[in-house]
């Protein structure tokens, strides 16, 4: 399955999506489910590749997507920079442990830094 659809249809999925990546760029790291945190790996690691080019192209691409003025000035300030070396792999996802209301397995998504 080349995505994970989260019981949700398109729209709502994307939103959801645009958000979780938006704030965990703002904060660098979120505590959400293990499902979510999947899905949104890939599409923040993309905006992290964006910034590391740092050209005007990949600053409209970045603005395109995220919910934020500042997370873009975050990610094309802060973060692409930090990440000049690395070759991929931005994020870590952390166990935490099973939600109290449901059990839903809990994670933290958070930024790789070295």
């Amino acid at each position: 399955m080349p995505y994970q659809k989260l019981s949700r249809k398109s729209g709502p999925r994307r939103a959801l999506l645009r958000g979780l990546v938006t704030s965990f760029l703002l904060n660098g790291s979120i505590e959400t489910t293990a499902a979510r945190a999947r899905a949104c790996r890939p599409l923040a690691e993309k905006m992290v590749t964006l910034a590391k080019k740092g050209d005007l192209h990949a600053r409209r691409q970045a603005i395109t997507y995220l919910l934020d003025e500042d997370a873009v000035t975050t990610l094309f300030e802060k973060i692409g920079p930090k990440m000049e070396g690395r070759e991929g792999g931005y994020t870590r996802i952390i166990q935490k442990g099973p939600r109290r209301g449901d059990g839903a397995p809990m994670v933290i998504l958070e930024l790789v830094s070295e």
